[in-house]
């Protein structure tokens, strides 16, 4: 934990408060949601009878083909949707504006600002809740530094790999500050080596600075990797499916974890769910 000061991240959790931890309330709770889209040529439904709670400083992984109505989850949660039917609360708070300031949203696109550095791409985070650009470099550059990007603060989008660029990313969404991150396919655009390498380091940063996540994801082996527990969902209109509840060894290198026996048994068991 750093020490109190002008530069202090406003990204720590309390001290106390880690993964194996039980988790002691729900920071997010969806009930037998539904959206459905009005068209002129008829209506569509995304999702239809969701029901899932994502506990304090837990990880909850939703994994579903595409099209299930995956992104339209998380918009529902940070408030950038409202349900057709059915309650969606963060923290309690079932208002739109309530659960948007609750909650930051990684796209699938990590949509950097071409014009600006890596640092500054980061900081505006802090900037939009007030900072002026000097203070909030001053705040991103250590979270920068910490996720190896130190050295190409002062590089454009262009001048960085995709991996850095989710790095940079990922960096902005947890300046934000809030207490629930939303992460859509965040590795979905990446190369298989890459998305691994990127998917062991998320791991790391999640053990470091718990939050509450919900990740959405069509990618099975990366759920199971990443999250404390996993729900599959149907094809649209989308519904819960399925949970699976991990309990598998996280030492080791992520190949040794995935390759598993134990590993290798849950992800024949989503699949299937998935089938």
């Amino acid at each position: 934990m750093p020490a109190k000061g002008a530069h202090q991240l406003p990204i720590e959790a309390p001290a106390s408060s880690t993964r194996e931890e039980a988790h002691a309330h729900a920071a997010v709770e969806l009930r037998d949601v539904e959206r459905t889209f009005r068209g002129r040529r008829g209506d569509l439904t995304a999702l239809t009878g969701l029901t899932l709670e994502v506990r304090d400083r837990e990880v909850l992984g939703v994994v579903g083909p595409s099209g299930c109505g995956k992104s339209t989850l998380l918009e529902l949660v940070c408030g950038l949707q409202d349900p057709t039917a059915g309650v969606v609360a963060v923290d309690g708070r079932t208002e739109a504006a309530e659960r948007l300031r609750r909650c930051a949203l990684m796209p699938q696109r990590d949509l950097l600002l071409p014009w600006r550095s890596a640092l500054d791409n980061a900081a505006l985070a802090l900037e939009l809740h007030g900072a002026s650009r000097g203070e909030a470099r001053a705040r991103a550059l250590p979270l920068l530094e910490r996720f190896g990007l130190g050295g190409f603060a002062r590089a454009r989008p262009s001048e960085l790999s995709g991996g850095m660029r989710q790095r940079v990313s990922f960096a902005r969404t947890l300046l934000a500050g809030k207490p629930v991150l939303l992460l859509d396919e965040p590795f979905g655009s990446l190369d298989s080596i890459t998305r691994a390498e990127l998917q062991e380091w998320l791991a790391g940063a999640l053990a470091e600075q718990p939050r509450t996540v919900l990740l959405v994801t069509h990618d099975v082996e990366e759920a199971l990797f990443l999250c404390d527990r996993v729900l599959v969902v149907s094809p649209r209109p989308g519904t819960v499916r399925a949970e699976l509840a991990l309990a598998l060894p996280r030492e080791g290198t992520r190949r040794e974890q995935v390759t598993s026996p134990e590993f290798t048994a849950l992800k024949e068991r989503a699949l299937e769910a998935l089938a």
